[in-house]
């Protein structure tokens, strides 16, 4: 290779190094990761100064650089030299795979060259792998479950599927997997696939089945219930976290279904399953006394079955109801009626009023509650959240108060003081959410009262319309404040516009460039803070 070409690729990885380093080191990660990241450079910078030419470097100390990259990045620089390439091919620079390219950008050309990175690269090193419906055959699966012992992590891709390879012939398939994602076909029935698998699946913790929410279209088309969940909960006993998103055939039964023979399970996740009413939820709980989350965001969730739920015998700590329709009579019973309610969501309710709120407050157990989103609210009265942030303000570690006309940086700025501890912050009103507010609102003083009382906070978005928000020519102060006091601020979300222009020229200039993002590309959220939220993380 010519020596201009590796000085090229030399360039790269050193431009890639310094990415990595100013993400980890200005609050990208734990603080304990940011520490060992750090420590590892300052070796590196000792040994450069000995070596004095990359080529020189200690192998172990390039293997620990490569570690920083994504796969692309990594088969780039294998083409540098012989060194690197032996390098690159290590297989703990492999332990999780995602070969979607629409994800990963790895795209692998054929089944030969797949079953020959198995065994050569991947081997008992892989830990986690993403495969797309091409590369799931009954040969990978059993290369995967004999060459590679230690995967605990999989998920298989049938979204775009027209037809399923034959399994027949499927005599392997790991045998230690812990979490397992299934994205689920329109058309296409999983139950061939699933029958030969069932053996091998009964340690599972964590499943995840990824309907197909997004893609329905407005016209009525015949719904195929593509997968056998009353087989498949036989098959898995070993449950604690179950997601079944936007599925659009499951209904209460298999709620039940879940519960009959789960006992262990301690997550129900039925997000865009609008066929749920929560006519099971009785029983649910009954027979899962571990369950702690219920995760139900626009489903059909009925006010009589919910009310019909024992909540004062349940478990119960985390709770998603946006945007199911209760009455205000069923949310003041639900509420009361939860022993230790820490996560609650319940975001685009007419019902959710102010004797509600009340209600929560003086008869319900909101003294263990650290995290809160009414977005949407819009029978909420000012004087009511503040009266209530006043109160519980000081134990909040999230707040999501987006989409009222009402509250404005007014309510912020009163209410701000009592929010110290708060790590996630949602404010403002979407553009086309609500009817546009005659009032400005003053960025400059919010963001400098933010900066001053929320120095714990990691995320924070302001959803303003660029119209409303109403800001000098001596904003930079502000920013500069926040950008100084808040130093564990991971994501600055804002509405795209030349106030956003202004913030993300100004973190740039301090080497912070990933922290600030438009309302196109970013939300935020309280999900975060969830107990189960790695294990509810899917791709």
């Amino acid at each position: 290779m010519s020596a201009s070409r590796v000085h090229s690729h030399q360039q790269h990885l050193w431009t890639s190094l310094a990415v990595i380093l100013r993400v980890f080191c200005s609050g990208g990660r734990e603080k304990s990761e940011r520490r060992s990241t750090w420590v590892f450079f300052v070796r590196l910078e000792q040994y450069w100064n000995e070596a004095k030419t990359i080529d020189k470097l200690p192998d172990k100390v390039v293997l620990q650089i490569f570690s920083y990259l994504s796969h692309r990045e990594i088969c780039r620089l294998a083409r540098t030299c012989r060194k690197w390439r032996m390098i690159a091919y290590d297989s703990r620079l492999w332990k999780c795979v995602s070969l979607r390219p629409e994800m990963s950008g790895l795209h692998v050309s054929s089944l030969e060259a797949l079953l020959a990175l198995i065994s050569i690269r991947f081997g008992p090193s892989l830990r986690y792998i993403e495969l797309p419906i091409e590369l799931i055959t009954h040969t990978v699966l059993y290369e995967l479950g004999s060459k590679c012992p230690n995967l605990t992590h999989m998920l298989l891709d049938f979204s775009t599927a027209m037809q399923l390879h034959d399994f027949n012939e499927l005599q392997g398939f790991p045998t230690k997997l812990r979490y397992m994602c299934i994205c689920l076909s329109e058309v296409i029935f999983m139950e061939g696939f699933m029958r030969k698998i069932y053996s091998f699946i009964n340690g599972l913790e964590v499943l995840h089945l990824i309907g197909t929410y997004e893609k329905i279209s407005e016209e009525e088309e015949e719904i195929y219930e593509v997968i056998n969940i009353h087989k498949m909960k036989s098959a898995t006993p070993n449950l604690r976290i179950v997601n079944l998103y936007g599925i659009n055939f499951v209904d209460d039964s298999h709620v039940e279904a879940f519960s009959s023979n789960c006992i262990q399970l301690e997550c129900l996740a039925v997000n865009y399953c609008a066929k749920v009413t929560g006519s099971s939820l009785r029983i649910l709980f009954q027979r899962c006394r571990k369950m702690r989350c219920l995760l139900a965001q626009q489903t059909g969730l009925l006010s009589e079955h919910v009310q019909a739920v024992e909540w004062e015998k349940t478990q119960l700590q985390e709770l998603d109801i946006t945007g199911t329709d209760l009455t205000s009579d069923c949310l003041t019973d639900l509420l009361t009626r939860v022993p230790a309610l820490r996560w609650l969501s319940a975001g685009q309710q007419d019902g959710f009023n102010d004797s509600v709120l009340r209600a929560f407050a003086d008869k319900g157990n909101a003294r263990s509650l650290m995290a809160l989103d009414l977005d949407r609210c819009e029978s909420l009265s000012e004087d009511g959240l503040y009266k209530f942030l006043l109160r519980f303000g000081p134990q909040l570690r999230g707040l999501v108060l987006s989409g009222i006309p009402h509250v404005t940086d007014q309510l912020w700025t009163g209410t701000l003081p009592s929010l110290r501890q708060v790590k996630i912050l949602v404010m403002g009103m979407s553009e086309g959410c609500c009817p546009k507010i005659s009032q400005k609102v003053l960025v400059d003083q919010l963001v400098d009262c933010i900066a001053q009382n929320c120095s714990q906070l990691e995320r924070l978005e302001l959803r303003w319309d660029p119209e409303t928000l109403r800001y000098s020519d001596k904003s930079q102060k502000a920013i500069d404040t926040l950008r100084v006091r808040c130093l564990r601020l991971k994501c600055l979300v804002l509405s795209d516009g030349k106030y956003y222009e202004t913030v993300k020229a100004n973190f740039e200039r301090a080497d912070r460039t990933t922290v600030v993002r438009t309302t196109t590309n970013c939300r935020v959220s309280n999900c975060y803070l969830l107990s189960c939220y790695q294990d509810l993380l899917f791709n």
